[in-house]
């Protein structure tokens, strides 16, 4: 069992933070592809904007299935995951409107909790209580944390070290 990846989105919707946890694998390009006008685009801003694709493809995922779930069951039913046979996405909105998504093998069971405990002991703490982070990160401007995304790496490994050694 493992962790795909995470993503963050803000109450307007943008993604804030995201990190990939395990790289699919892709043929290696190493060579600038050229666009139809001509232009050449390098390899890092093909992963970027491939990135950021990804981050929309997610976020308009959950909203529909957010609202679909809202329709046919009322204001009072929340959508929580879905399942695949390739992954399964975990969801998580907190009272701010900030939604936190994680990703992981379809075999994982119920992750609210953990979104939660990331939420409280490692957001709250390293970037909202942090006097340099900004209040809005507008204009595709993340959360850029050393302090977050260290204890998010040590807390994924805490999380899901175990679950690997019990299958093994």
């Amino acid at each position: 069992m493992s962790v795909y990846s995470f993503y963050i989105f803000d109450r307007h919707t943008e993604c804030i933070y995201s990190k990939r946890f395990t790289q699919q694998p892709s043929p290696p390009r190493t060579t600038s592809s050229t666009l139809r006008n001509g232009t050449t685009v390098p390899p890092s801003l093909r992963q970027a904007n491939k990135d950021s694709d990804d981050a929309k493809l997610v976020f308009g995922t959950v909203f529909s299935l957010r609202r679909m779930c809202r329709q046919l069951g009322g204001v009072d039913d929340q959508f929580l995951s879905y399942r695949t046979a390739e992954y399964k996405l975990h969801y998580l909105e907190t009272p701010t409107q900030l939604r936190l998504v994680l990703l992981t093998s379809p075999q994982v069971g119920n992750m609210r909790t953990v979104l939660h405990q990331i939420w409280a002991t490692l957001f709250v703490e390293y970037v909202v209580k942090s006097p340099l982070a900004p209040t809005e990160h507008t204009g595709g401007k993340g959360v850029g944390n050393e302090l977050f995304e260290g204890g998010l790496e040590r807390f994924m490994e805490a999380v899901f070290r175990p679950q690997q050694q019990q299958q093994q």
